[in-house]
C-alpha cells in the first residue's frame, strides 16, 4: 500500500486585534488625535480607566471577528484614575504576549512654552496645577510621563502643529484601508434655507426654471422631461463641465488633507427641479471619475408653490 503524499497545511493564524494606546501631555492634542482616528474608522475611547485595560481586552466584545470589529484606540493621561506609568507598561507587555492582539502606543508631546500659551489662550487650568502655575503642572506631568514616552513606538511633537496639521499627520500614519473622504451631494432650495454644513455651494438659479412650464411643474429633477428641459439651456453643459472639473481637482486634496467629509450643495429656487437634476448628473460624472459620492435631495417632496418659485420675470 502506497503512502499518501498529501501535505497537511498549517492552521490559519487568527487575525490580530489592533489596539493603540493614545496618551501624552495635557493640551498636546490627544482629543484631536482620537477624533481623527474615529473618523478613520477606529473605535475610540477617551479617558479610559487604564487599570481596567486587561479586563476590557478579555471581554467578548474586544475579540476581533473578521469584518465585524474595528481597531480600538484607547485614550488616557495623568487624569485617568489609577494612572501609574510603570504599571501600565507592565500591563501592556503582558498583553503583547497574547497572539490575538497587536498593541501599539501613540504619545503626543509638546514644548512647555507652547502648552503654557495654549492654556493661557483657552483660560483653562492645567489638571495638575489647580492651585499652582501651569508651568509647574506641565513640568510635573512631563516627569510622570517620561516612562511612557520612552516606551512609545509613535511619538508626534505638536509644538508647531495647528489642529489641521495634526489631523493630517494622524491620517497619514494610521489611515485604514477603505477610509476615503466621504462625499455628500445635496440638492436644496434657496427659498427654504441653505444646508448649514455645506462646504461647497453651487447656485443653479441661472438655468431656466422648469416650474414655469405647467406640464413640468408637478414633476421633479428625477423625471426625464425635466432633465431634457434643463439640458436644453445653453449654459447647462459648460457650467456642469466646469463644476465637475473643479471637484475632480479639489476632492483629492481634501482627501489628502484633514477632511473627513466634503458636503457639496447644489441649489435652485425651490429645490425640486434644476438642483435635483444637476446633483444627479454631477454624482454620475464623479462616479465615472472614480469617486464614491452619496446624493440626497432635501426638498424633493416639498409642495411646489408660486410663492416659493415666483420670479420677477418668469421665463417664457
Amino acid at each position: 500500500m502506497s503512502e499518501s503524499n498529501t501535505e497537511l497545511s498549517a492552521p490559519e493564524q487568527p487575525e490580530r486585534h489592533r489596539v493603540m494606546l493614545v496618551t501624552g501631555l495635557s493640551g498636546a492634542g490627544k482629543t484631536t488625535a482620537l477624533k481623527t482616528l474615529e473618523d478613520l474608522g477606529w473605535e475610540a475611547i477617551d479617558n479610559f480607566p487604564i487599570r481596567l485595560l486587561t479586563r476590557l481586552m478579555s471581554t467578548p466584545q474586544a475579540i476581533r471577528q473578521t469584518g465585524q470589529e474595528r481597531p480600538l484606540a484607547i485614550g488616557f493621561d495623568t487624569r485617568t484614575r489609577g494612572f501609574d506609568p510603570g504599571s501600565i507598561v507592565r500591563q501592556v507587555r503582558d498583553l503583547e504576549r497574547r497572539p490575538d492582539y497587536a498593541i501599539s502606543t501613540l504619545f503626543l508631546d509638546c514644548a512647555g512654552r507652547e502648552l503654557q500659551r495654549r492654556y493661557a489662550e483657552t483660560r483653562r487650568r492645567h489638571p495638575l496645577a489647580q492651585d499652582r502655575s501651569a508651568e509647574a503642572g506641565i513640568a510635573e506631568e512631563r516627569e510622570w510621563l517620561q516612562p511612557l514616552r520612552r516606551w512609545a513606538e509613535n511619538v508626534i511633537d505638536t509644538t508647531s502643529m495647528p489642529a489641521s496639521d495634526l489631523q493630517q499627520e494622524i491620517r497619514r500614519r494610521f489611515a485604514l484601508e477603505r477610509s476615503p473622504t466621504s462625499i455628500i451631494i445635496t440638492s436644496f432650495g434657496f427659498a427654504r434655507g441653505m444646508p448649514p454644513s455645506a462646504d461647497l455651494v453651487f447656485d443653479m438659479r441661472f438655468l431656466r426654471n422648469p416650474y414655469w412650464d405647467r406640464s413640468l411643474r408637478d414633476m421633479t429633477g428625477l423625471d426625464a422631461p425635466v432633465g431634457e428641459f434643463v439640458r436644453k439651456d445653453e449654459a447647462y453643459q459648460g457650467a456642469v463641465d466646469r463644476i465637475v472639473d473643479l471637484l475632480a481637482f479639489l476632492l483629492p486634496r481634501y482627501q489628502a488633507g484633514a477632511k473627513a467629509y466634503v458636503h457639496i450643495a447644489i441649489g435652485c429656487t425651490g429645490g425640486r427641479h434644476r438642483s435635483v437634476f444637476v446633483a444627479q448628473e454631477i454624482t454620475k460624472r464623479l462616479q465615472a471619475a472614480g469617486f464614491c459620492p452619496t446624493v440626497q435631495h432635501r426638498n424633493l417632496t416639498s409642495r411646489p408653490t408660486d410663492a416659493i418659485e415666483e420670479s420677477p420675470v418668469p421665463p417664457q
